[in-house]
């Protein structure tokens, strides 16, 4: 796989996570209001360097399993399944209206934006869920062009968080509604679209490794 292709698909399954209402969101929002927009980039260089020393970690380990086909199809198959029930999830909360984008302060520990960052991602059970189901196993494809493979993923995978957070933190800073509740239901029914389908993929692939 082209490093421009893995790059595409960590953007896209990165922010449709990002975009998903939950801690970081509204730890952004708060740290917004109270710091200004500086927040964002700090909030998101906290979670940035979490994500980059278990990717660090994930690939020391994952040397000796790299070419292992029942490992891969097993990864494969539980990150697709778990994609494809996130991206279902996220179409069925537009259907039920349970999604709004809430840029009110909310209150909470003020610990600064980037130890913030890095203590709301470790403490988050549906992180370590992502990165043990789906995370692990486009790792492993990535893992396929070396190194550059990886820090396209990375890249990827980071460059979702910045594009969300900063323009949460500008709504914020400014004050203004340019993001209504209608269009943020359209972004999530679009990125629950693409989950459902990559995930479908993902188990076909991982299906296709243990056969």
């Amino acid at each position: 796989m082209s490093l421009i292709s893995i790059f595409f698909v960590s953007l896209g399954v990165g922010l449709s996570g990002a975009l998903m209402p939950g801690p970081l969101l509204t730890v952004t929002i708060n740290e917004s209001y109270r710091k200004g927009f500086i927040a964002a980039p700090l909030l998101v260089a906290g979670h940035a360097v979490l994500e980059g020393a278990l990717i660090i970690l994930l690939v020391l380990g994952l040397d000796q399993v790299l070419g292992n086909d029942i490992f891969f199809g097993v990864v494969g198959i539980a990150g697709g399944a778990f994609l494809f029930w996130m991206g279902l999830g996220m179409a069925l909360d537009v259907r039920d209206r349970k999604l709004h984008l809430d840029l009110q302060e909310h209150s909470g520990r003020r610990i600064g934006p980037f130890v913030a960052g890095v203590s709301t991602s470790i403490s988050n059970p549906y992180w370590f869920l992502w990165w043990a189901t789906f995370g692990l196993s486009w790792l492993l494809i990535s893992m396929e062009s070396g190194v550059a493979g990886v820090l396209s993923f990375y890249t990827g995978h980071v460059m979702a968080d910045l594009l969300w957070y900063f323009l949460v933190a500008f709504l914020v800073v400014t004050g203004k509604r340019f993001l209504s509740d209608r269009v943020y239901n359209y972004l999530i029914l679009a990125c629950g679209t693409f989950l459902v389908v990559l995930g479908g993929r993902f188990v076909g692939a991982g299906l296709a490794s243990l056969m």
